[in-house]
């Protein structure tokens, strides 16, 4: 018997654990995460958080390291970590010099030792008391220039009609030691309200031949601009390519502050999507109950796009949000993580990942966090996730609120046994409104989780019975919407011993049963 307990231990790790979830952070305000991996040593991460917390990982993100950064120019916060062409790290952030005005720069520490130590920084954008926010930054392989674009406001918060904010542009040649004197972008200017009719969200992406991609977002248009000579020179008009249906700026219920900001990416691997430009946000084009993400994509340096894909493949009605994609370079798969609220009715969120492995026309959604979490509107949850990817080494990095502690996560991701939740119905089912999966995993020592499918709104009950048949455990009998859902079930709590179950669930036409291993000791 202990030898067969080893054996199922064993696939009780892999079925239940099976992207290992790895706690970084759980102290102060550690929200909109920033992670890279080295690609010269992929066991080489570096992570940032708000306002000032630098993380680092030599051992593949199992174990983690923490410091306070600190500079000259003060640091405050929307932490953007890169890593250039030498495996050196770079953490882009904003300011709150001494001797200065607060958030007036944009401010860049470079550590060489893998996140360890850091510089006291440089810094672009500075421009009297303007306010410089929000930045992105992007390294080109083929030079290691750093190329890194934000958003300039007149005077942030101010309603004035004389007051405007604009996307800005600078460059560094010389690995983050001197910065061009910035380049505007944007044509048009938004407002300074930090709403939808503000210049927001630039993220910068390289193309095969050093071309540098830029979209942003203003009065639900996506925005795209490009150079093809390094940042010199610029499209003489920019272009509308896209909507965010209702605005970047949207609410979800629990959270302080939502949105669904641009993320652009650019295939440079070699594979027969090479060249291909990437566009991921999220929007309620289908109500303020049900955001979605979504992506687009471009085979002609930008000038032609795809119509939105949906990105989250369960049912319409829920909440998907906070969305960010990364690719892997040297596979060309896209990876895209965000928070997910598809297996409840109320605040609980989980955290999904969708790939692609067809540049961009399928995706196989699957959960990432091994248990959900309830935020609070009180507390500032941050603005967004981040996730990085080399040769199938990936790691996405979130914000969890439980009991309005804040924590950072990442995950120790899979990539060979990655599988969809979604269900398929055999001919034999067609006609059933209920799926039930058997119970995973099956013999189970102390937890098992199902899961099932509806495919209308029924009224369900779900309950454990022994082999006598004698009902041991009540789960709940209710309405419930079309879609997927889980029932944990933990053998501690409800004191069951080693034996056979059944669990069973059934609306008024139909019942579906399933057997149950419990091991004992």
């Amino acid at each position: 018997m202990k030898y067969l307990k080893i054996i199922f231990c064993f696939l009780f790790f892999n079925a239940f654990s099976q992207h290992e979830n790895i706690q970084i952070f759980n102290n102060l305000n550690c929200n909109e995460p920033s992670i890279a991996i080295n690609p010269l040593n992929t066991n080489e991460m570096v992570a940032g958080s708000n306002l000032n917390i630098y993380y680092y990982s030599d051992d593949g993100g199992f174990s983690w390291q923490s410091g306070i950064l600190t500079s000259d120019y003060g640091v405050w916060g929307d932490p953007c970590v890169i890593v250039d062409t030498a495996g050196s790290f770079y953490f882009f952030h904003l300011s709150n010099p001494t001797n200065g005005n607060w958030i007036d720069r944009i401010v860049c520490q470079k550590s060489n030792d893998g996140g360890a130590s850091w510089s006291s920084g440089t810094f672009m954008g500075l421009n009297g008391s303007k306010v410089q926010d929000k930045e992105w930054a992007v390294v080109d392989r083929n030079n290691n220039n750093i190329y890194i674009a934000w958003t300039q406001f007149d005077k942030y918060g101010s309603s004035a009609s004389e007051d405007s904010s604009v996307i800005l542009f600078s460059r560094s040649t010389d690995g983050g030691e001197n910065w061009d004197n910035p380049i505007r972008l944007s044509e048009e200017a938004g407002n300074c309200l930090d709403d939808d009719n503000t210049t927001e969200g630039a993220v910068p992406c390289i193309g095969l031949n050093g071309e540098i991609y830029i979209a942003w977002t203003k009065d639900e248009n996506i925005y795209f601009d490009k150079s093809l000579d390094y940042g010199e020179t610029w499209l003489e008009n920019d272009k509308i390519i896209s909507q965010i249906y209702g605005g970047w700026n949207y609410n979800i219920p629990g959270i302080m502050r939502a949105n669904g900001m641009l993320v652009s990416a650019c295939d440079t691997s070699q594979n027969e999507y090479g060249g291909r430009i990437y566009l991921n946000w999220s929007d309620q084009k289908h109500g303020e109950d049900d955001t979605d993400v979504w992506l687009i994509k471009s085979d002609d340096g930008g000038e032609n796009w795809s119509a939105p894909k949906r990105v989250n493949d369960d049912p319409a009605g829920k909440h998907q949000f906070s969305t960010w994609m990364t690719l892997d370079q040297v596979t060309g798969y896209i990876y895209i993580v965000f928070y997910d609220r598809r297996n409840y009715d109320d605040l609980k969120t989980d955290v999904y990942m969708a790939v692609s492995k067809d540049g961009g026309e399928n995706f196989t959604n699957f959960k990432i966090s091994e248990s959900p979490f309830t935020p609070n509107s009180s507390v500032f949850f941050g603005d967004y996730t981040n996730i990085s990817a080399y040769n199938n080494v990936v790691r996405p990095i979130w914000t969890r609120l439980d009991n309005f502690n804040l924590s950072l996560w990442t995950a120790i991701i899979d990539t060979e046994n990655v599988h969809s939740e979604n269900f398929e119905f055999s001919k034999k089912e067609e006609k059933s409104i209920i799926y039930l999966k058997q119970n995973s995993p099956n013999p189970f020592f102390d937890e098992t989780i199902f899961t099932f499918k509806l495919k209308r709104s029924s009224e369900v009950t779900a309950k454990l019975f022994d082999v006598y048949g004698n009902e041991i455990i009540f789960f709940y009998k209710e309405l419930k919407k079309e879609g997927n859902y889980i029932i944990p079930l933990n053998a501690e709590k409800y004191n069951l011993k080693a034996g056979v179950y059944y669990f069973s669930l059934e609306n008024s036409k139909e019942r579906k049963i399933k057997k149950v291993v419990l091991l004992g000791i």
